[in-house]
């Protein structure tokens, strides 16, 4: 969409603040309601409605009655709501020319109050020509559902953080001035896209450079993933800068070794096939990195010495999880040294044997104990028979001294008829037990009965069942 800013201008703070309800009902509505919109702008007398038919004719939201009223956000309108920002910031007072298209971006020129020109991109993810972006980059990581407008904020962020980094890191880079919603305000960079130049004085010595970056990148744990022509400007004194910087993936990635070879691999087809350079010999980077090469001078990805810096760490890239961030922090305090590694091992094993001779001795605790519980009865049921028979010797008036008589065979029948009783009662006891453990069992469940089963409320065989159970009890 062409970026016509002549209607900022005539824009009033009631439009931009139905914008920012659109934006702001975006986050849990792919089309936000009408009635939404106008509860969160909160206008006065209903003049949410007349702003949306303002913003409307301006192109700045996108109508759907299709399942019910509401809006959306076009790029337009996010690209108003973020130049107001940064206008409002002071970071630029004009907007100028375009000077650049992309399949993922458009470049615009803005100039600051003191007159410096500047370099406005604004992300544009979701163009017809590229709409892999969940395949081909990592914005969304985790997250399944995704919108237009949030992924390019997204890339415009990560873009910003790299930028960021790479110039404290004293890499040619543009100078990253600030960054709001999916756009990013740079330095202008002098010079020309390396695919529009023909000629060169020294096209050894910007190949050399030009690779060199690739590799210092590498030893700092960031990886381009789109280092070609396209991406790289020079000037009249064959300085090099990089730029576009939102692919950007760790060296820690799945995929690493293969992007950095196809990093080497763009470069030495366009300066071989432009500048017909032949590379039978490995090119000394100047940046004073020791890489070893191949056969055909291309640095290899496995001999780069990754500890000159953790840019990957520090800006969350693509690849780096928690899990190494904290596996490096603990090689960074001093790491684990084989001796207590086999310390851990020998401790381990004295916690098993501990652990299995407590369980032994919690086995043999209860065996004990069930013992002992066993003995306590059989001693309580004998005391039980010494008093009874020292109350039937007081009762006969024989003292506790004298020879006990023989039993009759009557008291070993009234002894048998009672050890019956009570073996009677404790196999109901233990019947009832048993019932109470199955019910707990099964979560206490009751056996429901069937829809069309008969019920007999009051009728003759619930007579018939009284009179049974009168008889037995007779």
């Amino acid at each position: 969409m062409k970026l016509d800013v002549n209607a900022l201008r005539y824009l009033s703070k009631d439009d931009f603040r139905v914008l920012t309800a659109v934006e702001m009902g975006m986050r849990n509505h792919e089309i936000v309601p009408t009635e939404l919109v106008a509860r969160i702008a909160s206008l006065k007398h209903g003049g949410a409605y007349k702003v949306l038919k303002n913003l409307l004719k301006h192109k700045l939201l996108h109508h759907d009655s299709s399942k019910y009223d509401g809006f959306r956000l076009t790029y337009l309108g996010y690209d108003f709501l973020a130049i107001k920002t940064l206008l409002n910031r002071g970071v630029f007072v004009a907007v100028g020319r375009q000077i650049g298209v992309g399949k993922e971006s458009d470049i615009f020129e803005v100039a600051s109050e003191d007159g410096t020109v500047l370099a406005m991109k604004l992300h544009r993810l979701g163009r017809v020509s590229f709409r892999a972006v969940k395949s081909k980059r990592d914005y969304l990581r985790h997250r399944t559902s995704y919108n237009w407008l949030y992924l390019s904020r997204l890339a415009a962020l990560k873009e910003f953080a790299f930028m960021k980094a790479l110039e404290e890191h004293s890499f040619p880079v543009p100078r990253a001035v600030d960054c709001n919603r999916h756009c990013v305000i740079m330095s202008l960079v002098q010079g020309y896209p390396l695919v529009q130049v023909k000629q060169v004085q020294n096209p050894d010595m910007v190949f050399e450079r030009i690779i060199g970056l690739v590799v210092r990148m590498a030893e700092h744990g960031l990886i381009h993933c789109d280092f070609n022509e396209f991406n790289i400007m020079i000037d009249d004194d064959e300085k090099v800068t990089m730029i576009d910087f939102p692919q950007m993936v760790s060296v820690d990635h799945r995929n690493a070794q293969m992007y950095f070879d196809r990093d080497v691999e763009c470069i030495f087809k366009f300066f071989r096939k432009r500048f017909n350079l032949s590379f039978e010999e490995s090119p000394d980077e100047n940046d004073g990195s020791e890489v070893d090469t191949d056969e055909s001078g291309r640095p290899r990805f496995s001999s780069i010495a990754k500890g000159v810096g953790f840019l990957d760490k520090e800006l969350a890239a693509s690849g780096f999880t928690r899990k190494d961030q904290e596996d490096i922090e603990k090689f960074i305090e001093g790491g684990i040294e084989k001796d207590a590694d086999s310390g851990d091992e020998e401790s381990e094993d004295d916690g098993h044997n501990s652990d299995s001779e407590l369980n032994k001795s919690y086995i043999n605790g209860v065996d004990s104990l069930h013992l002992l519980d066993q003995q306590e009865q059989t001693i309580h049921c004998d005391e039980e028979a010494r008093v009874e028979e020292n109350q039937e010797n007081s009762e006969t008036g024989q003292s506790q001294t004298s020879v006990p008589e023989c039993p009759d065979a009557s008291d070993k029948e009234e002894e048998n008829q009672t050890m019956n009783i009570n073996d009677a009662e404790l196999t109901k006891r233990l019947r009832k037990q048993n019932r109470r453990v199955i019910a707990s069992v099964r979560g206490g469940r009751k056996s429901l009965a069937s829809r069309n089963s008969y019920k007999d409320k009051g009728g003759s065989s619930s007579r018939n069942s009284k009179i049974q159970k009168q008889m037995s009890d007779w």
